[in-house]
């Protein structure tokens, strides 16, 4: 679907951009429309978990935003999406395969305060832009829309109430054998909102043009194939108006 011309040396990627507070179901989302529309996938949000997992195994001062940043240009970091597999997502840090370890909840517990970091944001930011050139891609993120990519010609706001987020958080959680209780999972997800809309660099919020998308109560084929349609319709919009 979105093939550029053989023997031509220009590249212009089409960049898809996805962002949303935690637990919208953006990530599932975002990797099964890339896969219906056959395009590369990027999880900016994993990139801040692998650097916070990193930094946690090497005892970084998390309040350090000069030895993150540092650390974060060194980071040998790579993902490959091949969808079928089991996950189809991996994060590779330095070669190992960390996509079961920066979902812990040691990383989840910290990857806020790392994040919130001008110069570590500058740094991955560097990194997202470099890995998507020259490719189509669907990027979810917290600051897709308005900081890495702000031209991106198709733009999403996933969202959905606290209490649905909160609960397939708690199922999630429960399936990876952590007990933990409704309420607790409920506070974190409050707690996550308010440090990443919060934060003075790079704050959650919707782009003016990224459309609005509530999940709640929705199946994840529902909002794929939702999704789906109108990067069709925008994509016909926008050749229709050149």
């Amino acid at each position: 679907m979105f093939m550029r011309r053989r023997g031509t040396a220009e590249k212009t990627a089409m960049i898809i951009a996805i962002d949303g507070p935690a637990g919208a179901g953006k990530s599932t989302v975002a990797r099964k429309l890339a896969q219906k529309l056959g395009m590369d996938y990027l999880d900016t949000g994993a990139m801040y978990r692998a650097l916070t997992l990193e930094a946690l195994r090497k005892r970084v001062d998390l309040d350090d935003a000069l030895t993150l940043s540092r650390l974060a240009a060194d980071m040998e970091l790579g993902t490959v999406y091949v969808p079928g597999k089991r996950p189809p997502y991996r994060v590779l840090l330095g070669g190992e395969d960390v996509t079961v370890a920066v979902r812990s909840r040691e990383v989840s517990a910290q990857v806020s305060k790392v994040s919130a970091h001008a110069e570590v944001r500058a740094e991955l930011v560097r990194k997202q832009r470099a890995m998507a050139e020259g490719r189509d891609m669907v990027v979810e993120g917290r600051d897709v829309g308005t900081v890495v990519f702000p031209d991106a010609p198709v733009k999403f706001f996933v969202t959905a109430s606290v209490a649905e987020r909160a609960q397939r958080r708690h199922r999630a959680m429960l399936r990876d054998g952590y007990e933990v209780s409704l309420e607790a999972v409920r506070r974190e997800v409050v707690r996550r909102d308010r440090l990443d809309s919060t934060r003075v660099v790079n704050p959650l919020r919707r782009a003016p043009d990224a459309e609005m998308v509530d999940t709640t109560g929705k199946s994840v084929a529902q909002v794929v194939n939702g999704l789906a349609r109108r990067v069709r319709e925008k994509l016909e919009e926008a050749a229709g108006r050149r």
